[in-house]
């Protein structure tokens, strides 16, 4: 499994590919526990053997090192280090380690796990939040994206591998926009993320913006959301609706399902929809065009965020104020 090719699921279809990896527990009885974790093949460029590590001075116990990967160094993470589990000797358990060659906000790091299994598809219906928050060590709900379960009724915990690489400090989730300097909006955009923390930070900014902003944690609810607000505003939806901001990782129905839902209905199709997303491998732009988005921001670059949104909201106000003048002139005739 050296390289990761992620071109052949299908998008919109609800489904997800996972790389299920191993990492092995020693408990205080002396029996081995093996943890079965996964993470979004989208957000792994390649899994290699354990290369040679240059030592960082001063730099956290789990940093084992950096090594050049074509051109690039790579930082490289112990994770079950990072995790405080005591590992048992190979001797003990079938420990066969890898480093899983991350990239996500367009950072490229590497994590240490104890073996690297295979690739699963599974159905984002299929994936629940988990419920729990106690003995992974460090591994609180907060990192873990979902559950689900596999054969023999094992559970596979889906990690939030970029939440775990914030809080070691490698970057900072942030949208700090200057208000003296940005133009400001009015109207209402549906945000779509099932991650508290982004759907704060990208609030925020959006309200700094001028808009009132709608929340939904799933794709499934944001469908929900949309009903609503049609029932609300009716044919006017598509003039007070501005934009839907959307993830695209999401437990339920993720964000390519939702926009591909969205642009088979005829009265939400006009509504023009970008992607924000922590996902930064090479197809991800081609991906949303396919499902009808307007944009791809990968999380989280102020300038990039506030340029997007003014561009689309702008460029669907000009399109509406054409089809109204245009209607106008038909009835006239």
């Amino acid at each position: 499994m050296s390289s990761i090719d992620d071109k052949t699921l299908k998008v919109g279809s609800n489904e997800l590919e996972l790389v299920d990896f191993r990492l092995f527990k020693k408990e205080p009885d002396g029996s081995i526990y093996e943890g079965i974790y996964g993470i979004n093949v989208a957000k792994v460029r390649e899994i290699i053997k354990m290369p040679e590590l240059t030592e960082l001075p001063g730099s956290e116990d789990y940093v084992e090192g950096i090594f050049d990967l074509r051109g690039v160094v790579v930082p490289v993470v112990d994770l079950a280090k990072w995790m405080g589990i005591e590992v048992p000797s190979e001797d003990e358990a079938p420990i066969k380690k890898r480093v899983i060659i991350t990239e996500f906000n367009n950072i490229l790091i590497g994590f240490i796990v104890h073996d690297a299994k295979r690739i699963r598809r599974i159905s984002w219906a299929d994936i629940e939040p988990a419920t729990f928050s106690a003995g992974h060590g460090k591994l609180d709900r907060s990192k873990i994206t979902g559950i689900t379960r596999i054969e023999n009724g094992d559970i596979l915990l889906i990690l939030d591998l970029e939440s775990i690489v914030e809080e070691m400090g490698f970057f900072e989730s942030t949208l700090d926009l200057d208000e003296k300097e940005i133009e400001k909006f009015s109207g209402i955009v549906l945000l779509v993320d099932d991650s508290p923390t982004a759907r704060r930070i990208e609030k925020e900014a959006l309200e700094k913006l001028g808009f009132e902003v709608i929340e939904a944690t799933n794709g499934e609810e944001g469908l929900q959301k949309l009903e609503e607000l049609y029932a609300l505003y009716g044919e006017k939806l598509k003039e007070k609706l501005k934009l839907i901001l959307s993830d695209v990782e999401m437990p339920k129905m993720d964000g390519y399902h939702m926009a591909a839902r969205i642009h088979e209905d005829k009265r939400f199709k006009d509504i023009p929809l970008i992607f924000s997303s922590s996902i930064s491998d090479a197809f991800s732009d081609e991906r949303g065009k396919s499902v009808g988005a307007e944009g791809y921001l990968v999380k989280f670059d102020p300038e990039k965020f506030y340029e997007k949104i003014k561009e689309v909201v702008k460029s669907n106000e000009k399109k509406l104020k054409e089809n109204k003048e245009k209607e106008n002139s038909e009835n006239k005739n």
